[in-house]
């Protein structure tokens, strides 16, 4: 079957600031379509069984294979964050959750992200390994494998997690002093 022929020169190619704007964007000069590039928005959850222990998944797939995270991923289009949240929970862990607010919010300028972190219940206590994960564990928080943790954000909601947990939770966390990443 025979493609249409597609013109190198169509669409967005050209980097300039649109009228109004302050900033250079990809632009097209045929008709002015402006090509808007946003972070991302990554979702997830600390979940904790009803006995305090924190559910964990050993990535399966790139980045960091083999590395412990939070359940979490990117959002889907036409869902709120809290549906995202529950999604990912379920594709990686296999859990059922209570979401119990928002623990943290964390800029990641230089992946271009935003991550948007709750803090959860688990409502039944089985959970598997989903696709993207080898195994599925559940830790106290001194037994956490911090050394093996997959990311630093990781590492900032599980310690969050813990302030809130002995704290109170107050106001959502963000990315600690100085830690733009």
């Amino acid at each position: 079957m025979n493609q249409p022929e597609q013109a190198d020169n169509a669409g967005p190619r050209v980097y300039k600031v649109p009228q109004g704007d302050d900033r250079e964007r990809l632009t097209c000069p045929d008709c002015g379509f402006v090509e808007y590039e946003n972070p991302r928005i990554v979702v997830g959850t600390v979940a904790r069984a009803e006995d305090e222990r924190i559910l964990l998944c050993r990535r399966a797939i790139p980045p960091r294979i083999g590395y412990w995270t939070i359940p979490a991923g990117y959002m889907e289009l036409n869902e709120t964050a809290e549906e995202g949240a529950l999604r990912e929970s379920w594709e990686e862990a296999r859990a059922r959750l209570k979401l119990n607010g928002l623990l943290a919010i964390y800029s990641i300028a230089r992946i271009h992200q935003v991550q948007l972190i709750y803090r959860a219940l688990l409502t039944d206590p089985a959970v598997s390994a989903g696709p993207e994960s080898q195994e599925v564990a559940l830790f106290h928080y001194d037994e956490l494998p911090w050394d093996e943790l997959a990311f630093p954000t990781v590492q900032w909601a599980l310690q969050h997690d813990h302030r809130a947990h002995l704290e109170g939770m107050g106001k959502a966390f963000a990315n600690p002093e100085g830690e733009l990443l």
